[in-house]
């Protein structure tokens, strides 16, 4: 019998049916007993249940009969069924989430009827979707699954408002990545709802990351690292984790260090916080100048001057620490004023290093600004004039650069008086690569007194000025030396030879003498020792020289 039932067929069927029944006629009360039989190749042998050939063919042809019917009616039905949907596909020819991408209910409903009738040879596969097929490897399997609705058994509404989607997924390949999702299906605490909210993740977020459980696929770019490495964390997919922290080194900027810092810290990731606060060190200017900076958080903010590895002057810090006080004044609503600003800052603003400040910057900035009570700038001005130096409610020591803390060479072994000075300058050279801070000086010999100095770096070589900074200073009549420090720290290159000069306006003053011509610091186990020799500078050097005179000190960071 062939699975298309043609009329010619149908016709012979009847026309034996009607030679047999004339036949047989005697014995149709049995063959309408023996109907109810469904299995003809089992029937027992006694005469009793034997059916005459007639019944058995009788049987054969009323059910070829009713399958006939039945295939013709559904043929039509399929064909109408496939002429009124359109056809679907996106980018990688897998169908919509919630299409009809399923097994057709006819084709089920046949292959029940076929079964039913013995009939398992009739081919359908002309009508049943086989997606399966056309999927060679389980990663295409997954990625025809992902964001589907065929075998699904969860549903998620994410999001929140207008934005809420229903995303549908399966819960074996979730357990199988996370598991805060098996503990959620599986655990003894599993929900026993098929649909799920999740209104603390945008709708694309949860997606990027359930598509790299379904199929390892990454999809993160600037807008969505942040929300997707969120996510991870909360699911546990600690292989997304990594792979958005990786995405954020490598896009590490001084324009982002701060935000991704702040971003760090709030997401426990302290390998980021670490690469970002190595940025901030090393290019600390621009850091604290980027748009990104008034942003962090006040938490944040205090991590970052509590570090003494720095590279800035500290007026630079604290012209920062305003800024950001002016945006958080804003952020709570506040006015922004000096009382205002200093309640946003907390302990922040007992965390800048006024001491390290020379005094014609804190007298210019901090001490005019309003933040600081009027005990506080006695107390710094005090620490400015007065040796040995008081105490003070801020932290001086001085931050450090690149690595190790700061160092002072001092070369001379006794102090004398008096040095005097007609505007020339004292000079020497240093030929050991080093980051130069400043200078160390003498103060008067007259009791309390002012300089105006000049102070400069200069390649021997070429004459050419590389750091220059006018300050002034105020000394107590004390032996002691006095920090005069460069606007920013100056790298002095191995095995080439500087002029350290300043020029002085002001009393005679103190000065060194038995000067050494080599002088060797000890950093410490990690760096060791470091070399210093110096040189004689001829020209109009006011009469410094290796033996005696001015520049005791240089200040400098390894």
């Amino acid at each position: 019998m062939t699975s298309e039932g043609s009329p010619a067929s149908v016709s012979n069927a009847a026309l034996r049916f009607h030679n047999l029944r004339l036949n047989h006629e005697e014995n149709d009360e049995g063959a309408v007993g023996g109907i109810e039989a469904e299995n003809i190749e089992t029937v027992n042998d006694s005469p009793q249940n034997m059916q005459p050939a007639g019944t058995i063919m009788l049987n054969m042809v009323r059910r070829a009969l009713e399958v006939s019917d039945i295939i013709e009616e559904e043929e039509q039905t399929a064909t109408s069924s496939r002429n009124a949907i359109p056809s679907t596909s996106n980018y990688d020819n897998r169908p919509p989430s919630n299409s009809s991408n399923v097994v057709r209910p006819e084709a089920r409903a046949r292959t029940s009827i076929l079964a039913e009738n013995g009939l398992t040879n009739y081919s359908v596969s002309s009508t049943v979707y086989n997606w399966q097929g056309s999927k060679a490897t389980m990663r295409e399997r997954f990625t025809f699954l992902f964001n589907n609705e065929i075998l699904s058994d969860v549903k998620f509404r994410v999001g929140r408002g207008s934005q809420q989607r229903v995303i549908p997924a399966h819960k074996l390949v979730l357990s199988s990545g996370s598991a805060v999702f098996d503990a959620m299906f599986n655990g003894t605490l599993a929900t026993s709802s098929n649909e799920i909210e999740v209104p603390d993740v945008e709708p694309e977020t949860f997606l990027a990351v359930l598509l790299f459980l379904y199929t390892d696929e990454i999809s993160i770019n600037p807008d969505t690292v942040m929300t997707t490495l969120y996510t991870a964390k909360k699911y546990a997919v600690s292989s997304l984790e990594k792979h958005c922290v990786d995405y954020l080194r490598s896009n590490l900027t001084t324009d982002n260090a701060f935000l991704l810092l702040a971003q760090a810290r709030l997401f426990d990731e302290p390998q980021l916080a670490a690469v970002c606060l190595d940025t901030i060190d090393k290019f600390t200017t621009d850091a604290l100048n980027a748009d990104g900076f008034t942003d962090i958080d006040i938490d944040t903010l205090i991590t970052v001057l509590e570090r003494n590895t720095l590279r800035v002057r500290e007026s630079k810090i604290f012209q920062a620490v305003v800024r950001w006080s002016e945006a958080e004044c804003s952020r709570q609503q506040l006015p922004v004023t000096p009382d205002n600003q200093r309640s946003v800052l907390g302990r922040a603003i007992s965390l800048v290093r006024f001491p390290l400040m020379s005094m014609e910057e804190f007298a210019s900035g901090p001490a005019q600004s309003g933040l600081l009570t009027d005990r506080e700038i006695v107390q710094i001005f005090l620490y400015f004039t007065l040796n040995p130096k008081p105490r003070v409610g801020f932290e001086a020591m001085p931050r450090c650069l690149m690595m190790g803390k700061e160092q002072t060479v001092c070369r001379y072994q006794q102090t004398e008086s008096r040095w005097g000075y007609n505007g020339t300058s004292d000079r020497i050279r240093v030929d050991r690569r080093i980051f130069l801070v400043g200078y160390g000086v003498y103060g008067s010999v007259f009791g309390p007194a002012e300089y105006e100095v000049i102070i400069e770096l200069i390649h021997t070589a070429s004459g050419k000025v590389i750091a220059k900074n006018n300050t002034s200073f105020s000394c107590d009549g004390s032996n002691y030396t006095y920090r005069l420090i460069f606007k920013e720290p100056v790298e002095i290159l191995p095995n080439t030879v500087y002029t350290a000069s300043v020029t002085f306006d002001g009393p005679d003053s103190h000065y060194g003498s038995k000067g050494q011509r080599v002088v060797t610091v000890d950093c410490g186990p990690k760096h060791g020792k470091v070399k210093f020799s110096f040189n004689y500078e001829a020209g109009d050097n006011n009469g410094t020289s290796i033996e005696g005179g001015q520049i005791p000190e240089l200040i400098f960071y390894l």
